[in-house]
Parts: structure tokens; sequence; C-alpha cells
């Protein structure tokens, strides 16, 4: 009985210990994504006068899709279930789709460092849709640290003169919704799939509806493009919309959608800071204030418990 006892005690301290190795390792994959996710905007931001909002929204989706079917045929990847196909539905929907859209629509008519800002939103509404779609049931704790950060970042937007409001912002608020139902539903699926199966396949899938609309002008728009025109399309097309959700999705499937979410936080002003390298766009004091309060709310929200409701 006593050598039983011990035995389920370490078998416990084990699994503890495993726990909390995955959580690191997904904050470690969650970084590397948003670090990634952060030249989005100031991307989109420097294309946007030579290029369509259209062509860089949905445009970089048929690049990434065409590298998205080269590695599932080289990796030999078997076609998806049903379930799995109706859930990657989704994932296209709204990360395939429906963020670079909207994104890329709005940046046509405010700046990189505006965007960020209301895309600051992601986290909590990534949280909102892990809660409906995963189960996932975070603490008061976790809420708490969320709701700080995402204040200091709205504190901040007023402050800085860019709290009044324009069509584009509800254009922003789609792209945060559109990110956060995909991230939610993708974390999840990339469990049993693996993450960059799941970007892959949600690509593969978008693209029979994009090419034929969008491949003739983009192509017609490009030939019209600076060096600039090309790294900035080549980024989101590369980067943003496809090698991005690798550690993005693998980070939210092994350390849990909400807590590895909260990450995202850190994203605006990393946007901002690349606004203000690649665009000449403002950097003030009070976002280096904002900046590090928003950091230590989430170094708080880390030791937060996110139970995962059973199903």
């Amino acid at each position: 009985m006593i050598k039983d006892g011990v035995s389920m005690r370490a078998e416990a301290l084990a699994k503890e210990k495993s726990s909390l190795t995955d959580e690191r390792a997904g904050l470690l994959f969650g970084l590397l994504g948003v670090c990634s996710f952060s030249l989005t905007l100031p991307s989109t931001k420097m294309v946007i006068d030579v290029l369509s909002p259209i062509s860089v929204g949905l445009g970089r989706a048929l690049v990434a899709a065409l590298l998205a079917a080269l590695v599932l045929m080289i990796k030999r990847v078997p076609f998806p279930s049903w379930q799995q196909c109706k859930q990657l539905l989704l994932v296209s929907a709204g990360v395939v789709i429906g963020f670079p859209l909207f994104s890329s629509l709005a940046m046509a008519q405010v700046p990189a460092t505006h965007g960020a800002i209301v895309v600051a939103l992601l986290p909590l509404a990534t949280a909102g849709a892990a809660a409906f779609f995963s189960g996932e049931r975070p603490s008061r704790k976790y809420w708490l640290s969320s709701s700080v950060a995402c204040l200091t970042i709205l504190g901040y937007a007023f402050s800085a003169g860019l709290g009044s409001l324009h069509w584009a912002d509800l254009a922003l608020l789609c792209a945060v919704l559109s990110a956060a139902v995909g991230y939610a539903i993708g974390g999840e699926l990339s469990r049993t799939m693996g993450g960059w199966q799941v970007i892959s396949w949600s690509l593969v899938f978008a693209f029979p509806f994009l090419v034929v609309p969008i491949a003739g002008p983009l192509l017609a728009e490009l030939k019209q493009g600076t060096w600039s025109t090309w790294l900035g399309f080549g980024y989101v097309s590369v980067i943003s919309q496809f090698l991005a959700f690798f550690a993005w999705y693998h980070g939210l499937a092994i350390g849990g959608v909400a807590k590895v979410g909260q990450i995202q936080y850190l994203q605006p002003f990393l946007s901002i800071l690349a606004a203000w390298i690649l665009l000449s766009e403002s950097i003030t004091i009070g976002a280096i204030v904002a900046a590090i309060i928003v950091v230590l709310a989430v170094a708080k929200g880390r030791s937060a418990t996110v139970r995962v409701a059973k199903s």
C-alpha cells in the first residue's frame, strides 16, 4: 500500500512536470508566432498603395496555398476526415479569408499603428472563442490579468489620440472575430493533426474559390510594384499566412488556446515598433510604459489555471 501511494505520487509529480514543460514550450512557440504576426499590418501597409486591399488580403492566400499543397504532397499526408474537413473550413474562413481581407481593407484607410491597437482585442476574443468551441474555462485570475492588459492597451489608444472611430474599425473588429474563431478551432484541431497540417489544409481548401477571381488582377498589379511591394507581399504570403501558423498552432495545441493566446497582448507593441522602423510612424513614451504594464499582466496571467470542460 505504501509503495502504491509513493508510486501514485511520483506519477502525479511527473505528470505535473510534463504539464509545466508543455505550457512553457507552448508559450515559446506562441511568442514566435506572435513575433511573426506582428509584421503583418506594417507589411500590408507597405503594399496597399500599389496592390488593392482585395489583392493583398486574398492574393497572399494563393501563394501560401501553393506552398501548402507542395508540403502536403511531399509529406504524403492523407486527406482529412469529414469531421476534420468541417472544422478546417471554419479555420479557412477565419484566418485564410476573414482576417486577411478585413485587415487589408482597414489598412487602406488607417495607419498600421491604429490597426495594431484595435487588433489588441484579439486575445480576449480568442479566449471567448476557446470557451465556446474548445471547452476551455479560464479562471478569474486569467480574466483579471487579461482585462488589465486589454484596458491598458485601450487606454493608451485613447491617450494617443487613436480613439476616434472610423468605418475601418468595423473591418478591424470583423478581422478580430474571424481570427479568434480560426485560432480557437485551429488550436484545438492541432492537437490531433499538427499545426502545420491545419494551416496547410485550410489554405488548400480556400484555393479553388480564390484562384479565378484573384490571380489575374494580382499578377497585373504586382507587375507595377517596386522591390518594397514584392518584399511586403512576400512576407504576408510566406510568413504571415503560412510559416507563422506552424509555430502558433503548435503553441496553442500544447499550451492551451486561452493561456498561449495571452501572448497576443504583446503584438500591438511589436507592430507599433515595426511600423516605426518600416513606415516611420511615431512611437511614444506612453507606448513603452503601456507595453511594460502589459508584459507584467501577461506574466501574472501565466500562473492562472485554465480548465477544460468535459465533453
